[in-house]
């Protein structure tokens, strides 16, 4: 009886292949294509994956720059320039753009072509109010399952939210730890497509935010208290329609922060 040999992982199989251990690009292409089936090594030595994966990763990898800053509003999206960078032809790169565009994070230039959308107010206030109705909707929800342990970390971070106003304030970490509160807070929720959907507002009225729509520790003291007053409501068994109706005033006050006077009173 023959003993049993295991299958040789992608860095050995690349190793025999060009004689060398592989770069980190080549570890990235591993890894990724693990998370979307079995990878394929043609004869260079390079993995190969079916072309709607590859358009889902660089969908995924733009997106997550987009949404984290390392791509600002205005920058361009150059689909030959991508491709190389992604190892890649050019086909799953405008699929990837054309995803996003459809999503309002890309828009195309006459002249110009692809890039970072900008800060659009119209955009900002619809996104804002979408995500009061579902964020209200879901802390609403989710209040009856919160844990005193949910609670406590809930006004840990609120805390460090208040500290930021008198140890320096940076709208940045402020911003996340605002997105951490709402998550606790959120997080016992169990309908999956309001979770869903809040997120995907969530991410795009951050992107705004980061491009120019920043906190201040004028608005941000105000919204701390009312966080200290969400919390109570909570932990005191308030009224599910009381929790979501101060949980969505609480947010439609600070998109009113954010937005020129002019703006919100048209």
């Amino acid at each position: 009886r023959r003993p049993s040999i295991a299958a040789p992982d992608s860095k050995r199989v690349l190793t025999m292949v060009t004689g060398a251990a592989p770069t980190l690009c080549e570890s990235v292409r591993q890894a990724r294509s693990a998370a979307v089936g079995s990878p394929v090594i043609n004869s260079g030595g390079f993995l190969r994956t079916p072309s709607a994966s590859k358009s889902r990763l660089v969908y995924d990898e733009l997106r997550s720059r987009i949404l984290d800053g390392r791509y600002t509003a205005g920058y361009r999206l150059v689909l030959t320039v991508l491709a190389k960078e992604h190892g890649v032809s050019v086909v799953p790169v405008r699929e990837a753009v054309r995803r996003l565009q459809s999503e309002g994070l890309v828009e195309y230039r006459h002249n110009i072509g692809a890039q970072v959308s900008g800060v659009d107010l119209s955009a900002y206030q619809d996104s804002m109010e979408s995500l009061a109705l579902l964020e209200g909707m879901a802390t609403a929800l989710s209040a009856p399952r919160l844990t005193r342990s949910d609670l406590e970390e809930a006004t840990a971070i609120n805390d460090e939210m208040r500290m930021l106003l008198e140890q320096g304030f940076d709208s940045s970490v402020y911003r996340d730890l605002n997105g951490r509160f709402h998550t606790v807070l959120t997080s016992a929720c169990r309908n999956e497509r309001i979770l869903g959907i809040m997120r995907t507002e969530a991410e795009r009225v951050n992107m705004i935010r980061r491009s120019g729509l920043g906190f201040s520790p004028r608005t941000s003291s105000v919204s701390i208290a009312q966080h200290d007053h969400l919390i109570d409501l909570i932990r005191d068994g308030a009224p599910t329609d009381e929790i979501e109706h101060y949980a969505r005033e609480h947010k439609l006050a600070s998109m009113k922060n954010h937005l020129p006077e002019a703006f919100t009173t048209e």
